[in-house]
């Protein structure tokens, strides 16, 4: 990592660090050089970041990121904050004729309540210039058969992205969001045993994506969905 994308000296804070795509963004953040800051809030959260074992990673735990005072306490802690990266979401398969509405709601929690708590916390701590990373999906961008839910929620973060960029702007807060396609993980690999799994972009290509648009070396992308599909 070249000096001016250094995160040395600098805290960032990441939301589903205990996933496998948050594992890969946690290490390449503090092989950078970042504090992380990655709230937990399972069992099993707890223990993929206690795994990293780094003196320079902090793990909050049970931090309910669709609560608006847990988030707000949660960024209160963080008063040099350089950056804020949001991994955390879900996923479901259905077509809509399916869908129950309970179901949609717990995507609309999942992935544009949170990510707009943390993106408004985010805003409202940074004393300087610093960087807001989201993550939509490539359903968002590209129409997809039965997954009219999640792309639904997730075009709701790429709308959120786009605008905040535009927001922040003045302040040198740049805001951007990566859009995958499906990444190749165990859950994902068990769940599609029959797919191309070496076309999908790996965990640690993602992290490098987005460990570029929250470092200092972006000085000028903002208000960017970016595409990371690999070869699928």
């Amino acid at each position: 990592m070249s000096s001016d994308a250094s995160f040395e000296g600098r805290t960032v804070l990441v939301t589903g660090g205990g996933g496998a795509l948050g594992r890969a963004v946690v290490r390449s953040l503090l092989d950078g050089g970042a504090t992380v800051v990655a709230p937990s809030f399972t069992a099993g959260d707890d223990a993929a970041l206690t795994a990293l074992a780094c003196a320079k990673l902090v793990a909050p735990a049970k931090v309910d990121l669709s609560d608006e005072a847990s988030v707000d306490a949660l960024y209160a802690d963080v008063p040099e904050l350089w950056a804020s990266v949001h991994l955390a979401g879900g996923f479901a398969w259905s077509p809509l004729t399916d869908m129950a509405l309970e179901d949609f709601e717990q995507l609309v929690t999942m992935n544009l309540r949170t990510c707009f708590l943390c993106c408004r916390a985010a805003a409202r701590t940074f004393a300087g210039p610093g960087r807001i990373v989201n993550v939509a999906a490539r359903p968002a961008l590209v129409p997809t058969a039965n997954v009219a839910g999640y792309a639904a929620t997730k075009a709701g973060v790429a709308a959120l992205t786009l605008s905040l960029a535009e927001e922040l702007a003045p302040r040198g807060v740049w805001v951007n969001a990566i859009a995958p396609s499906i990444f190749d993980t165990e859950r994902n690999r068990a769940d599609m045993p029959d797919a191309d799994h070496a076309s999908w972009p790996k965990p640690e290509e993602l992290a490098a994506t987005i460990t570029f648009l929250a470092s200092p070396g972006n000085t000028s992308t903002r208000g960017a969905i970016v595409p990371v599909y690999g070869r699928s």
